[in-house]
């Protein structure tokens, strides 16, 4: 029972430290981990050792005394026969350490722990687009991230198996035939004893005795192999742990204005040798629209992380209001951005606390306003419950942009002063689009915008547009201006018009009209 209450205490402690380390630590992080490493950390690790000290902590007591008393009575009896038995008990022992002990034996529970970690990265993504992967018919190569892990994960497992096969083997024929022992010195007494009476009884003994000793063995070998999983698993999560934390300033400042200005920033990814951003200096002004775009992979979403500091500028300075963001709380500047990501993410809760999660003190008519200024109440009105209804039940599910149409009505109620709209009209259907620039139209009055897009005719009404290639920042200004020094902003127009003109023939064969 004892151990019991401890192992939940443990459990509940745990939990609440590794969530409390996640929220400080930035929020780039997150990106970057992978959710199915963090789901097996904080689910089967964590419930190991829960398991480890409720279960498996009291055997090791038992499993190191009863050998101690054993031992204490194999010598007491007849301590010849006894040192016979200690022999093989110490062969054991030898091999068990051999066994567990090496730095081989480390290295191969970490390799299996990272293939472990990795497998589940993949499930959880492949769970996550089974929609994409059903639409092309389960292909391999749909599957080839989860089929490549599951691959090295076998590839491991095997020789991980394999390694401890001699150890098993040697230690379990030594640990179930200990009496073997006895037998050579057993012969060696009977010969010179006068009192075989006495002998044979303890001998007899020895012979019943010293193979309990095997199934104590053979228990501390079962949980010392369970202890060097909770080993690894404890080792992960201290790498977790010792993440660092989002530095926080000693003298925090608040912003007055809601200008955000990016002076000659660098950035990079963990790992990647190529640079995210490389010198970009830009001015985003307060009540206006600034747009970012560029091909693919040039740092445009960068551009986007960087601002709440979901990750911090290798070299630079990013500012709002003439504060550098570094110089601010996490809280403060959270609450001075509002988010409207490409991929919006709505709780297994009802709509109106979905649009609450923006503001916790909004009051029902200031959601409800929300969302009607977000082109969402019309159709929020037409579900079961109306604003009670929970989302991913009783078949209750949203488009597209029906989503992004809450995430803006989530935006428009926190009301902060700055948004970031990332892609958000990336997917969206006509008349969704046309519904999504009208609760733009409400959330962007008089705010800082940064919006990062694709589609060139959602900014060309912007202030100023950004066009970024490889990291850099190489052509800024208003759409005219851009177009009229016919630069890498005039290539992007032009193509981008050319796909608004293509047609299917009726042989299937796209061509420009």
């Amino acid at each position: 029972m004892c151990s019991h209450l401890a192992a939940f205490g443990t459990l509940y402690k745990l939990k609440v430290d590794f969530a409390s380390h996640l929220a400080r630590v930035p929020l780039g992080f997150h990106i970057l981990i992978g959710s199915g490493k963090l789901r097996k950390i904080m689910d089967e690790n964590i419930e190991k050792i829960e398991g480890f000290i409720a279960h498996q902590l009291p055997d090791i007591v038992a499993s190191l005394v009863a050998p101690v008393v054993m031992i204490a009575i194999l010598m007491v009896v007849d301590w010849r026969l006894g040192l016979c038995a200690l022999v093989g008990i110490a062969v054991a022992i030898h091999v068990q350490i051999r066994a567990y002990g090496n730095d081989g034996a480390k290295k191969m529970m970490d390799a299996y722990q990272t293939s472990l970690e990795d497998m589940n990265n993949a499930a959880v993504e492949y769970v996550r687009g089974i929609t994409v992967v059903k639409a092309f018919g389960q292909s391999v190569y749909s599957l080839r991230r989860m089929y490549e892990a599951i691959k090295s994960y076998t590839k491991m497992v095997i020789p991980y198996t394999l390694s401890w096969e001699n150890y098993m083997s040697a230690f379990t024929t030594i640990v179930n035939n200990i009496y073997l022992f006895l037998v050579p010195v057993g012969i060696l007494i009977a010969t010179t004893t006068r009192d075989y009476a006495a002998f044979a009884s303890s001998f007899i003994f020895y012979l019943i005795f010293v193979p309990s000793i095997a199934t104590v063995l053979m228990k501390i070998m079962y949980v010392t192999s369970n202890g060097m999983q909770i080993t690894g698993g404890v080792e992960r999560m201290d790498e977790i742990l010792a993440e660092p934390e989002l530095p926080q300033p000693s003298e925090p400042k608040q912003a007055k204005t809601f200008d955000i200005a990016f002076d000659h920033v660098n950035f990079s990814y963990a790992g990647q040798e190529t640079p995210a951003l490389m010198d970009v200096t830009f001015r985003a002004e307060q009540g206006q629209i600034t747009a970012v775009v560029g091909p693919s992979g040039g740092g445009k979403t960068t551009i986007a992380h960087l601002i709440p500091r979901f990750f911090d500028v290798a070299a630079g300075s990013i500012r709002i209001g003439g504060i550098d963001v570094r110089d601010m709380t996490s809280e403060c500047l959270m609450e001075q951005v509002s988010f409207v990501f490409q991929d919006v993410f709505l709780f297994k809760q009802s709509i109106l606390e979905n649009i609450r999660l923006g503001n916790q003190s909004a009051t029902d008519e200031q959601v409800i306003a929300a969302a009607k200024a977000a082109q969402c109440h019309e159709f929020i009105e037409k579900l079961p419950h109306g604003y009670h209804t929970v989302i991913g039940t009783a078949g209750i599910h949203l488009s597209g942009g029906e989503k992004q149409r809450i995430a803006i009505a989530r935006a428009i109620v926190k009301d902060a002063p700055i948004i970031v709209l990332d892609e958000a009209t990336a997917f969206s259907d006509p008349e969704n689009e046309h519904l999504i620039q009208r609760a733009f139209e409400t959330l962007m009055r008089g705010k800082t915008v940064v919006m990062i897009a694709h589609r060139l005719s959602t900014v060309r009404g912007a202030n100023k547009i950004l066009v970024l290639e490889h990291g850099q920042l190489i052509e800024q200004g208003a759409h005219e201006a851009l177009l009229a020094i016919q630069g890498r902003y005039f290539d992007l127009w032009t193509m981008y018009n050319k796909t608004l003109n293509w047609k299917m023939d009726r042989k299937g064969v796209l061509e420009h009209a």
